[in-house]
């Protein structure tokens, strides 16, 4: 006897081919931060506005450590002395990697 389930699921493709490829959290900050429109983002605007999977403190000062490491990001000088800001590099490429 075939379970509810079973019958549901019949026809449909494998779960592994259905779930989007991982991708790096740094990529994702970087695919973010080319279409922030301002010149420069804080990790304050990071946290809120950006990638929901990098949203917690560790992963968005690692996410951004990679940035600065391959010349995405630009430590700024901020208006006040608790708070982190980075000057965005844009390049004129059309898929931007961290790798590049």
């Amino acid at each position: 006897m075939v379970n509810l389930f079973e019958r549901l699921s019949k026809g449909r493709p494998a779960e592994a081919a259905t779930k989007p490829p991982h991708k790096d959290p740094a990529q994702l900050l970087l695919d973010w931060v080319q279409r922030w429109r301002k010149p420069t983002v804080s990790a304050r605007e990071i946290r809120i506005y950006g990638p929901c999977s990098i949203r917690d403190r560790e992963s968005t000062i690692n996410s951004i450590e990679v940035l600065v490491r391959h010349g995405w990001l630009v430590p700024s000088k901020p208006s006040r002395h608790d708070r982190r800001v980075w000057q965005v590099v844009r390049r004129p490429i059309v898929h931007p990697t961290v790798a590049a």
